[in-house]
This record gives structure tokens, sequence and C-alpha cells, in this order.
């Protein structure tokens, strides 16, 4: 998908009043929160209406949002501001950003499942070059057998993740916790119901 294409989809797609994916963080990433250090510099990719940004810097991280959608930004804002937490909000393309070189402890990546083989490969390269070194990766996403569920994600194989492909994308790096499980989503009204879920810390070497 083109950039004006994502930009226009995203748009659509949080252009309500309701946030979509709801206001609580993600619950790997709260569980997965005892890998960040106190006072951590995070930055959470394609971070939607803000749930998780927000979270994290509820709990005194230094947070850097970046998503595509100006709609979910605005969402997100009001939520950082119900909250009364500061939040660097970034309207971005992750792949056109100016990515920071050796500036964050910790990146964030919350169910981004429309990345493609040469995206990952993209990803990849701006998650070692943003992170410090020894900078860790939290990552939680759909696995193959959410192919047998309707509660969220790109409906898609090659969108979704095995542990072998995490392992092989990451065989540069030290994995910390890499789970395969299933688990019922309640994650607004785009999220909902059993799904099989991978969740990943890895750490840069």
């Amino acid at each position: 998908m083109s950039e004006p294409d994502a930009k226009e989809f995203w748009n659509a797609r949080f252009s309500t009043e309701e946030y979509i994916f709801g206001t609580k963080p993600n619950e790997y990433l709260r569980r997965a929160s005892k890998f960040i250090l106190p006072s951590a510099r995070v930055l959470a990719v394609a971070d939607g209406e803000g749930r998780n940004g927000v979270w994290l810097a509820s709990g005194g991280h230094v947070v850097t949002s970046v998503d595509i959608s100006s709609h979910a930004i605005e969402k997100a804002k009001r939520l950082a501001q119900k909250n009364a937490v500061n939040v660097d909000f970034q309207c971005s393309d992750i792949f056109s950003w100016d990515v920071p070189q050796k500036t964050f402890d910790v990146v964030v990546c919350i169910f981004i499942q429309f990345s493609d083989e040469e995206d990952r490969k993209k990803l990849h390269d701006i998650f070692m070059k943003c992170l410090k070194p020894g900078g860790r990766l939290i990552l939680q996403g759909y696995e193959i057998g959410q192919l047998n569920y309707t509660s969220g994600g790109p409906g898609k194989a090659e969108n979704l993740y095995t542990e072998s492909l995490l392992r092989e994308w990451f065989r540069d790096w030290r994995v910390l916790d890499l789970q395969v499980y299933e688990e019922v989503l309640d994650e607004g009204p785009k999220h909902q119901g059993m799904a099989s879920l991978v969740g990943m810390v890895a750490q840069k070497i």
C-alpha cells in the first residue's frame, strides 16, 4: 500500500469519536513492561489512538508516538490530555520518518500486521538505527493461527507471524521472551474475541 493510500485508509478507519482499539494498553505490553527500565526513552510505532504511548508516559517514560493517521493523532492527543501526560506525537509513515539514531531504550510495536517481507526488512533497519546499544524491542502481533478467528488482523497469511519467522527476523538479536499463545482480546470494538497471538521481547546486541 502506498503512503497516500495508507493515510487515506487509516484516516477513514480512525474517523470516529470512538477509540476503535480502546484506551487501555495492550495486555502483552503491560506484562512485558518489566523489561523496560525506569524513565526509559520509548518509541511507539504505529501507535494509533495513543493507548500504548499514553500508558507508557503515565508510567514515567519519555515517549515518542508515531502514526500515519492525523485523525488518530488528534484522538491520541486528547487521551494524553485526559491522562495529564506529555507525549511527543509525530504524524508520519514510519518508513518516511526521519528516524533519530541510537536514541531510544525501547521500541514498542503492537499489531503492526500490514508489513510484507520487504517492509519487515525496512523495519529491522529502523529498529537497529534508532535503538541504543542494548535497547529492546517489544512486539505483539497475530500469529498464523489467527486465520481461524475473526477477532482482528489482516486475514492474510503473509502478514501474520510465526515463531520461526520471528526467530529468523531477529536472529542477530538476543531474544528475552517469545510466546505463542491464544487469549481472548478485549481491546475496543476492533479487537474482540479469541485470538492467536505472539509476543516477543528482543534486545539489540
